[in-house]
């Protein structure tokens, strides 16, 4: 199994010498020092398994053979690099001190901080060395803002190898992660094998077929009739989960209850609430109605599942789910109903919460700690739980006022990173960009610092519905692990963006590359998708990954690499009522390329104000009957209804629509004169225009994305034109404005006229 390892080469205006996550500090000293063979490495101890590591990169990937030695006065070298622990009892946990100066490197680090210093060495080691290497001097304290710093996988909806598996711990460990969160049962398949239940695998593991795209996207739903499972034999996760200990990585185990569990079911259904139905691997995505019986059976199953469980995972936490638990099952059965009158209980929540505990005492018993979805706060959160906040921050804020700790994954803040990078037609659900990830703070300013010392970590989630293969899964994880890692690691105070994604991160990518591995190419640095006015259109640009070529066109066409390519900024001046068009794409040495960035700039004076009084609140409509596939097939189609809207609510138009246009129309008052931005975020397609002048342009199909653009205004009353077209059960429409010096805000019909 390979070693992920990134060599980056320290320039001057990088702060940070291209590290990833960023160190607390660092300080540059003159000089640099040279790593040859006649380098030892002394070490406080040769069976470390970190210093294990450090040796076995040098050997087998540096192509270094550098003497492994005692760390005692006999073996002292003129040129040495020192693993030691001397020094390091009073830095903080996982810790290190890197120095490096002409003669020596010295780094300190106790347990896992050894192992994390040892990563940053290897990051320094500049990627166009020689027979030797030549290292920057400098000082580094170092040491992560979170215990916590995990990574999660789904290997239920598809199945990945064990070889996948131990390349997703080697990127974890290259980055300082420490927890990887093995989300191993769902209603789609059992993947651990149990001894003492072995239907759990022979019949829990696989399904009759698969629902072909996503869950709305074909009416009626087709399947591709193939069986689909697999699953992991116990000598397998032990051989995982030393894999990962080697990496100083937990391995959290997820077994999940009461909910998500019709694979269970469909291998045992007596431990339902009607064992007279027939249950089956689910074939679809979603929630099930399908769930545990709280029963002595269930319960005597779920222990003897877990005793198996933690006697394979060393874990201190185990993770229970808990999530997405329907009631539908519990509110129709006798026994459930009888069950919550015996122990006064207020309803089938609080009856979930009876579960939990359950399970909890017994998890306690063994000398772990349960950690679940935050669905476990409903009904009374267990004594002694972890939270882990998917849902948003709400839960894990509700956690910690309660003194529990908490795991920050909220979906709607850039965690769920199986969601593409880019606007897309073939991806369920909302885009999660690069920024979004690195942008968040696991901190709540709604906690009081008392309170947010229960935030003990962060982690980001990899859900497997639409990963179909572990190409696309790697995609997905590439970059933004890397901005997850900064989360988790880097002090607040020290992350920057531009920083990041602009100096840093380029070499990263220029590594992935190198060693063949999957990543999202971000488009040319310096450029994005976007409409802008003005006089003259600059490029300059930079490619986003190191050694990487941007090609440019400005005549409308998508580049390519018999394009222009892009050597020097350039200037392109832009004649009165006419516009320019630049289109940039990133081609790597590898042949990985971005999508095609878009830019318009149109030379256009600011728009003057329409001659119309209008103060009847909110937008006209018209509903065009159809299925669209750009905003151009409405002009010509059938006006089925019209009206006047005070809200972009779609739900009455999709009741015997599923497919269907609508065009938005009326006025925007504007306070001053200036350059105004304005932005659609939608599910298929949307395009605005203020004063017949296309403004926004998020055409096409696509799973819900927003675009923005700017146009300069003059003060007073402007015509708005919104058109969309909705294909599919999901589709939605927001309009967002950016006034002159202002802060961006949602728009509403209601706040217009018509």
């Amino acid at each position: 199994m390979a070693m992920f390892t990134v060599k980056v080469n320290a320039q001057d205006n990088d702060p940070n010498m291209g590290i990833i996550p960023a160190p607390v500090s660092i300080k540059k000293t003159p000089g640099e020092f040279v790593l040859s063979r006649e380098t030892v490495i002394l070490a406080d101890s040769v069976n470390n398994k970190a210093v294990a590591f450090f040796a076995d990169y040098l050997k087998n990937k540096a192509m270094l053979r550098v003497p492994l030695k005692a760390n005692v006065a006999a073996n002292k070298a003129a040129s040495s690099v020192v693993l030691t622990s001397a020094g390091t009892e009073n830095l903080p946990a996982d810790g290190y001190l890197l120095t490096i100066t002409p003669q020596q490197v010295i780094l300190a680090g106790k347990g896992a901080g050894l192992f994390y210093g040892i990563q940053t060495l290897i990051q320094l080691i500049p990627a166009d060395r020689a027979a030797v290497v030549k290292l920057p001097c400098l000082e580094i304290d170092d040491y992560p803002r979170f215990g916590y710093r995990g990574l999660m996988l789904d290997v239920c909806r598809h199945f990945f190898s064990v070889e996948f598996v131990k390349k997703y711990i080697d990127l974890m460990a290259a980055y300082k992660l420490n927890n990887f969160h093995w989300h191993l049962t769902d209603d789609q398949g059992w993947r651990i094998e149990i001894k003492k239940y072995p239907k759990l695998t022979q019949m829990g593991s696989r399904r009759a077929q698969t629902l072909i795209g996503g869950y709305y996207d074909r009416t009626p739903q087709q399947f591709d009739n193939t069986p689909y499972g697999s699953y992991y034999t116990q000598d397998q996760i032990r051989d995982v989960i030393k894999y990962a200990s080697d990496r100083y990585i937990n391995v959290v185990p997820e077994i999940e209850m009461p909910g998500h569990s019709l694979a269970a079911l469909a291998a045992y259904p007596e431990l339902s609430c009607d064992s007279t139905k027939t249950y089956k691997v689910a074939e679809t995505w979603g929630v099930f109605t399908e769930v545990y019986c709280p029963s002595e059976k269930t319960f005597g199953f779920l222990e003897d599942v877990l005793s198996e469980v933690i006697d394979l995972f060393p874990s201190k936490y185990i993770h229970i789910g808990g999530d997405e638990v329907p009631k539908d099952a519990w509110k129709q059965s006798v026994f459930c109903q009888n069950l919550i009158k015996q122990l006064n209980l207020k309803d089938e929540n609080e009856l979930q919460s009876y579960f939990t505990q359950r399970i909890e005492k017994f998890v306690n018993s063994k000398g772990r700690s349960i950690i679940g979805w935050d669905e476990i706060l409903e009904g009374g959160l267990s004594p002694h739980a972890t939270v882990m906040s998917w849902r948003g921050e709400e839960g894990g804020i509700a956690a910690a006022k309660q003194s529990h700790d908490v795991v920050m994954t909220p979906i709607n803040q850039g965690m769920y990173i199986s969601s593409p990078e880019e606007k897309s037609k073939d991806h369920a659900g909302q885009y999660v960009t690069l920024q979004k990830t690195y942008s968040y703070n696991p901190t709540p300013a709604a906690l009081t610092p008392e309170q947010q010392k229960y935030i003990i970590g962060v982690q980001a989630c990899m859900w497997a519905e639409n990963l179909n293969s572990e190409i696309k899964a790697e995609h997905l994880l590439l970059p933004r692990m890397l901005a997850m890692a900064e989360v988790g690691w880097t002090q607040l105070a020290n992350k920057n963006y531009t920083d990041f994604a602009d100096t840093r991160l380029p070499r990263h990518l220029a590594m992935f590359d190198r060693n063949g591995l999957e990543y999202y190419v971000p488009g040319a640095i310096g450029t994005k998708d976007t409409i802008m006015f003005g006089d003259r259109l600059n490029v300059n640009l930079k490619p986003s990954v190191t050694g990487a070529k941007v090609y440019y066109t400005i005549d409308g066409t998508d580049p390519d690499k018999t394009d222009i390519e892009y050597n020097i900024p350039v200037t392109y001046y832009i004649p009165a009522d006419q516009y320019r068009e630049l289109k940039t794409i990133v081609i790597t040495p590898a042949g990985n390329r971005s999508q095609v960035t878009r830019a318009i700039k149109y030379n256009t004076s600011p728009l003057k104000p329409v001659n119309i009084r209008s103060s009847v609140n909110g937008l006209k409509y018209k509903l065009l009957k159809g299925k669209f596939n750009n905003i151009q097939e409405l002009d010509n189609a059938a006006v089925i209804d019209s009206g006047i809207v005070k809200d972009f609510d779609l739900a009455a138009f999709k009741k015997n629509n599923p497919s269907f246009g609508l065009i938005y129309t009326g006025y925007i008052t504007v306070s001053a004169d200036g350059d105004y931005g304005f932005s659609t975020q939608s599910s298929n397609g949307a395009v605005l225009l203020i004063d017949g002048q296309i403004v926004v342009d998020n055409d096409g199909k696509h799973r819900l994305f927003e675009q923005g653009g700017v146009i300069p205004l003059q003060k007073g009353v402007h015509k708005i034109t919104l058109k969309y077209f909705n294909s599919g059960n999901r589709g939605s429409i927001k309009l967002f404005e950016t006034p002159p010096g202002g802060e961006k805000a949602e728009l509403s019909p209601a706040t217009l006229n018509n």
